[in-house]
């Protein structure tokens, strides 16, 4: 049910640019007004997020640790696995998140009759990093699209993406297929991985099929069906210049593209997409493993009304006399003494 519902909900966001542009020729509606708002949401509800995970406490030092933590000279610590300084923490974060570091090492369990057998898991590393990266680049090359001139930056990886230069017309990117590649993966192995299936909710299948849509309306409109460039620039740098007008038949393939990344941008921030961003906040991850050398204060710590010996022996006095029990009175008043000089 959840992949259903998830499909469903897909299919019904297909079709609503395609009949408000196709058969109600709504193009100013799903060409300005969507994507504004849409842009809108992405960067309040990101912001908000960042705000929360700012302020939210962090009680206790609980960095995710599987090394040697430093301790004295001489035993060499792991600066990637229990990171002690900020520079090792940076570095950490580094491989984490440019090449995914925790996931190349992660490990798949298997029941074999009653052993527990553990093996590699290296097909999901590499699934995730032909995704992000492809996203990642093809975010790169979009910017041709927002910008004039053209970044000589973004035309070098735009030469290097692309390989069938002589053969191809267009040329075709390495990037169109690894990205659809790794969502093709990503997806299967929700879909036929018994373990995997068992603990996936539709807020994990819609966002695949929301990049896969989009990725292949992109696809679709670079080699197949014909659509203006020079008219969907018009309206990118309209739309970044704050002064946005809606070219002629551009090609409801466009729109339809143009209003599923809307889509992922309003939804990005209330999604696990947002993984991206919160990994840089993650305690997990942005602590360093010092408890030894640096004491961590509580910031939930506040201050507690308690009671002294010397208060509770002065209001328990006659019981204690009664008991037999020694009263210390020097020791209360050096403790007073004291209290008072410092």
């Amino acid at each position: 049910m959840n992949v259903v519902g998830s499909f469903l909900i897909f299919v019904i966001l297909l079709l609503i640019p395609w009949i408000g542009v196709g058969a109600l020729h709504l193009n100013a509606l799903f060409g300005i007004v969507i994507p504004y708002c849409a842009f809108l949401i992405f960067m309040v509800g990101l912001i908000w997020r960042m705000i929360n995970w700012a302020r939210s406490p962090q009680p206790f030092k609980i960095p995710t640790t599987c090394g040697q933590q430093k301790s004295l000279s001489w035993i060499k610590y792991s600066r990637l696995e229990s990171p002690f300084t900020t520079f090792d923490v940076i570095l950490r974060m580094f491989f984490e998140v440019v090449f995914f570091r925790s996931l190349f090492r992660n490990l798949k369990a298997e029941l074999q009759g009653k052993r527990l057998i553990y093996g590699s898991s290296k097909w999901l590393w590499l699934g995730a990093i032909l995704f992000h990266w492809s996203f990642f680049i093809i975010l790169i090359r979009h910017l041709r699209f927002f910008t004039n001139p053209v970044p000589s930056i973004v035309s070098g990886l735009d030469f290097i993406d692309s390989f069938v230069h002589s053969f191809g017309v267009p040329p075709v990117f390495i990037t169109d297929i690894l990205i659809l590649a790794g969502l093709t993966f990503l997806l299967l192995r929700r879909l036929i991985d018994p373990k995997v299936s068992y603990i996936s909710h539709g807020s994990d299948y819609f966002p695949l099929f929301l990049l896969l849509g989009i990725v292949s309306t992109g696809v679709l409109m670079r080699y197949a069906l014909k659509v203006d460039i020079y008219g969907i620039k018009h309206l990118t740098l309209g739309l970044i210049s704050l002064h946005p007008t809606i070219p002629q038949d551009v090609g409801t393939i466009f729109y339809i593209h143009l209003f599923l990344v809307s889509c992922l941008a309003a939804y990005f921030p209330f999604s696990k997409l947002v993984h991206m961003v919160g990994v840089f906040f993650s305690p997990t991850r942005n602590m360093a493993n010092n408890n030894r050398a640096v004491r961590h204060v509580n910031p939930w710590d506040y201050p507690v009304k308690y009671t002294t010996y010397c208060e509770w022996q002065e209001r328990f006095r006659d019981l204690l006399e009664q008991a037999g029990l020694p009263i210390d009175e020097e020791w209360c008043k050096d403790q007073q003494t004291q209290k008072t000089q410092g």
